[in-house]
């Protein structure tokens, strides 16, 4: 067991400063109560109703709630009355135990959603919504009933234990770092989602010639992908060659062996019929059918998938937008599914000069680096939040 550093003690909670307390819920917080039970009739507008569904990790989705009228609000509001700075916990269902802070003025009235107000004057709704956040796992696995439907009633949330630093000075220093980490989450979202809704109508308009790049004036023609591609379909080898030590080709079924369109290594064979070569486009031909996504290594290609060869990249973001259309001609009773001459059937709009198909990909490409590095960016904004909660909401760091 190691020691415990000079200035830190071991509490039930874990180690913290010898100045913070290890601190139940209902000594925290004025109030601790819960919305309604029942459904009372939804109007077409009034006031917001917010059920368990609309309280997320962290934020709170106004935008598709339901509305009562002012009668049925306010029997509700007497009980439960929601203000700024307040948290509220999910107590029933999936989401048992998800959190999030009020940062609005205006009244609403809860279902299935447990109230928390914190006692004011000692207390810091947004560090207490960051301790419950962090705490959220080991919340669910030693309180939750149990049964059929999640469920964590008031008693047993007013049990559950929160380091809490001694001032409110310290808490607000700590959510406001906190705080700070989330808006550069959120901000990053918005950007990558503009990014793909961006790259998504750009697609819309290059690839179906609605939209010229300057200097191409050539006519597109409408061809058969068989005619214009190299299509070889996948042969799953014999299990008794499949291994997972590395030895001979990965092996390609389907989802399961894709991430962020690209291959990944899970299993190899020593066996490989049919081999797909580094560069080749993948496409699915059993359920999910057409869905698209790169070789980038050589692969045996299972039943699952068959691969597409051709000159440039153009295909390749042709085949992504073409990915809907697939549902037409999927077929089966177990799985959907296409063969060969269906791939080779799929009609595909194309520029006749290779130039302005290459300068085409070229823009989507450009266009999927970029979305590539904000994902990779959020990624390491959301785990550097993930680790700093660890070290600040457990006084590893300490602020003030």
């Amino acid at each position: 067991m190691s020691a415990i550093r000079a200035g830190y003690k071991q509490t039930e909670v874990g180690v913290i400063p010898q100045d913070w307390d290890a601190t139940y819920l209902r000594d925290c917080c004025s109030k601790i109560t819960d919305g309604t039970h029942d459904t009372p009739k939804p109007v077409s507008a009034g006031i917001p109703f917010l059920t368990a569904i609309h309280v997320k990790d962290n934020w709170i989705d106004y935008d598709s709630c339901l509305y009562l009228t002012e009668a049925d609000h306010e029997i509700i509001y007497k009980r439960c009355n929601p203000e700024r700075n307040d948290v509220l916990m999910v107590n029933i269902g999936a989401g048992v135990a998800t959190t999030a802070l009020v940062v609005v003025d205006y009244e609403f009235s809860l279902k299935n959603v447990a109230l928390l107000k914190p006692h004011r004057r000692k207390v810091c709704g947004p560090y207490l919504n960051y301790a419950l956040g962090l705490r959220k796992t080991s919340i669910t696995k030693d309180l939750s009933s149990g049964g059929a439907q999640p469920f964590l009633s008031l008693t047993q949330i007013g049990g559950i234990l929160l380091q809490l630093p001694p001032t409110k000075a310290e808490q607000e220093a700590i959510a406001e770092v906190l705080s700070e980490t989330d808006a550069l989450v959120e901000s990053l979202e918005q950007l990558l989602a503009k990014k793909c809704h961006l790259k998504q109508a750009t697609m819309q308009e290059l690839l179906t010639g609605k939209k010229r790049l300057p200097g191409f004036s050539e006519n597109w023609e409408v061809v058969r992908l068989g005619d214009v591609a190299e299509i070889v379909m996948g042969q799953s080898p014999s299990s008794s060659n499949y291994n997972t030590k590395g030895v001979g080709l990965p092996l390609i079924q389907g989802n399961a062996d894709i991430a962020n369109r690209k291959t990944i290594r899970r299993i190899y064979t020593t066996e490989a019929p049919k081999v797909g070569k580094c560069g080749d486009i993948l496409m699915s031909v059993r359920a999910p059918v057409g869905e698209i996504s790169r070789a980038v290594f050589d692969v045996c290609l299972g039943r699952g998938v068959c691969a597409v060869r051709y000159a440039n990249d153009f295909m390749y973001h042709c085949l992504i937008s073409q990915e809907p259309s697939w549902a037409k001609l999927s077929k089966g009773s177990t799985f959907d599914s296409v063969n060969s001459v269906d791939v080779m059937a799929l009609e595909i709009s194309l520029p006749c000069d290779p130039t302005e198909q290459a300068a085409i990909a070229t823009i989507l490409s450009d266009m999927d680096a970029e979305i590539a590095e904000l994902e990779a960016q959020l990624t390491k904004t959301r785990s550097l939040k993930q680790g700093a909660m660890q070290k600040l909401l457990t006084g590893e760091i300490r602020l003030l």
